[in-house]
């Protein structure tokens, strides 16, 4: 795995979802320990069956939450989910934003993580803004029309994996 911002910037991630594929840049030079952590994740295959579980219209959708996996991770998978420090920076959180979801404490994030799907101020600042979709919009569009109950989708919605290419 690449190591210094120069070389995480030279990557991008791809979400194969069931709605289409999402491209994202990643910001590695704002947040390289949380890029460097989301490529260890994808190339190990984390993300791979897991579900976009939380749809918010108007602010995010949201995948990676462990628990939203068709399989459990294996005992080498496990050994890379660790809670990140949080690497806050000065990225606004508007439509396209990738940033990492996490509990109240700060450094809680793990392997969940959003995409807004509009201009959320209240977020800048707080969490750990690390990637902007680059080619995909209409999924995203179509992850956050999905039929839902709350901000559950009633029908399920696949992250079926995560590529990272060289750009």
């Amino acid at each position: 795995m690449t190591e210094t911002p120069q070389e995480l910037a030279t990557y991008r991630a791809v979400l194969d979802t069931s709605a289409g594929p999402i491209a994202i840049e990643l910001f590695a030079d704002k947040a390289p320990n949380t890029v460097r952590q989301f490529m260890r994740l994808a190339a190990a295959g984390v993300y791979n069956g897991m579900a976009f579980h939380r749809v918010a219209p108007g602010f995010v959708i949201q995948t990676g939450a462990l628990s939203s996996r068709a399989a459990p991770l294996t005992e080498k998978q496990q050994k890379l989910v660790h809670n990140l420090p949080p690497e806050f920076n000065d990225t606004k959180h508007v439509k396209g934003i990738v940033s990492m979801a996490r509990a109240e404490a700060a450094d809680s994030a793990q392997t969940s993580f959003f995409i807004c799907t509009a201009p959320s101020t209240a977020l800048d600042g707080q969490y750990t803004a690390f990637g902007r979709v680059v080619d995909g919009m209409p999924a995203v569009d179509a992850i956050e029309a999905s039929p839902r109950n709350g901000e559950t989708p009633t029908t399920r919605v696949d992250l079926k994996t995560v590529r990272i290419e060289k750009k």
